[in-house]
């Protein structure tokens, strides 16, 4: 059989002559190539022979055609793009520069105008193409190249093109996702099948924070614990970390990382203004970052219950008495001035062969109501509601472990394996 590489060179001989590999990402493998009829140095990617075998090349290659009509100063178009023995490539400009990343990885963290000039490049590329019906999925700084000092946005769409094309849903046929943990919004993260502009603007939000902060607003050892702090977590504060950070940036930077869609900016240009408005505070207003007030889904009386989202959501949860049991963890209910705390009590009697464990040491998770908790036995996942006196077995849970709501409190995400799964 063949080198992928000697096939790809035979089939593009006519047009372009391979030089080298520049690298491997998630989707495809990218030589550096010269473009023969116009004398120029071209980027070539190769679709990874596993996905093109999910989606169809040529699916593929008619999806990816929207992409082409994108014309913006900072996004790297697409050129060109083919069929070689049952994978697809394309081919876009060879940026003379490097990579968002490859600047983080040398300098750890870019001067304050630096971050916010190129967050605000992107944001502008984004904008465009948000207005032209195309959402990136997979910002990140991988895909943000930086020539002359101008951010390029590139793989506009690759995304969305795997997507369209059918492999969205069929991605972990490959062990491949849409998107990466680090920048993935909560609705991308959990599987959502409409993902919308403010997913791409929670990923730039994500960003920017590295840029300013070295490090991304969620790190773990594994995707999965990435992915579960994304959805319980609120990110730290900015400006605790780096006096420098200018307050309305910070602001900027925390509604853009929201957990609900609606939190966040309408748009990527809005992002932008935020960013250069020195008077601009968030939506959150005198809340106050990393301490901000999240309505609860529930309702009692004739108000509405508030509550401050832990910074760590491991360490508080909503206040318990588990009869026979040891575990207890608290959340503080924060309300207006005028009304008194609510608690919330639940008693359960477990037999010993459902007694509470976890091997990975998170064993319940509270809705943000407060009006049911899930818990992992040794019978599987299992769900107690207030307003219930049984115990409700979460469907496909027997093997779950580390269960986790959702920010809107519509699903259930729990562990089986190295996996993660959701039911509503």
């Amino acid at each position: 059989m063949t080198d992928p590489r000697e096939r790809l060179a035979g089939a593009v001989a006519d047009r372009y002559r391979l030089e080298r590999e520049l690298g491997q990402g998630g989707m495809a493998t990218v030589y550096l190539a010269h473009d023969l009829k116009h004398d120029r140095k071209v980027a070539i990617k190769v679709l990874r022979p596993e996905l093109a075998a999910v989606i169809g090349a040529e699916r593929f290659l008619r999806e990816i055609k929207t992409i082409a009509t994108l014309q913006h100063p900072h996004i790297l178009g697409l050129l060109d793009s083919g069929e070689v023995q049952g994978t697809a490539y394309y081919v876009m400009p060879f940026v003379e520069g490097e990579s968002l990343r490859d600047r983080l990885t040398r300098e750890k963290q870019l001067p304050v105008a630096d971050a916010v000039r190129i967050a605000t490049e992107v944001a502008a590329a984004l904008d465009y193409a948000h207005r032209h019906g195309v959402v990136h999925r997979d910002i990140k700084p991988e895909n943000v190249m930086l020539h002359d000092g101008s951010a390029l946005v590139a793989d506009f769409g690759i995304a969305l093109a795997v997507s369209s094309a059918g492999g969205g849903s069929r991605m972990t046929e490959t062990g491949m996702s849409l998107g990466t943990p680090h920048y993935m919004s909560p609705e991308q993260a959990m599987g959502e099948r409409e993902i919308t502009a403010r997913s791409d603007i929670y990923a730039l939000g994500c960003v920017l924070y590295e840029m300013l902060t070295a490090e991304p607003p969620f790190e773990g050892a594994t995707a999965q614990a990435i992915v579960a702090r994304v959805l319980t977590e609120s990110p730290r504060a900015l400006r605790p970390q780096r006096k420098s950070v200018p307050p309305n940036v910070e602001a900027a930077v925390l509604t853009a990382l929201e957990k609900l869609p609606a939190d966040r900016f309408e748009s990527a240009r809005a992002f932008a203004e935020a960013l250069a408005d020195p008077a601009y505070a968030g939506a959150a207003g005198a809340a106050g970052a990393g301490t901000r007030v999240m309505p609860s889904h529930a309702r009692g009386g004739s108000s509405s219950r508030l509550r401050q989202w832990p910074t760590v959501a491991a360490a508080v949860a909503v206040v318990s008495a588990l009869a026979g049991l040891a575990a207890g963890r608290a959340v503080w209910h924060q309300r207006p001035p005028e009304f008194a705390p609510t608690v919330l009590r639940y008693s359960i009697v477990l037999p010993d062969s459902t007694a509470l464990t976890d091997a990975l040491g998170t064993p319940t998770a509270y809705a943000r109501d407060g009006s049911v908790f899930a818990y992992s036995s040794r019978a599987g996942l299992m769900l107690r509601y207030a307003d219930r006196l049984d115990v409700v077995p979460v469907a496909g849970g027997r093997r779950g472990a580390s269960p986790f709501f959702s920010p809107d409190g519509r699903w259930l995400g729990f562990q089986v394996g190295a996996s993660l799964t959701r039911v509503p």
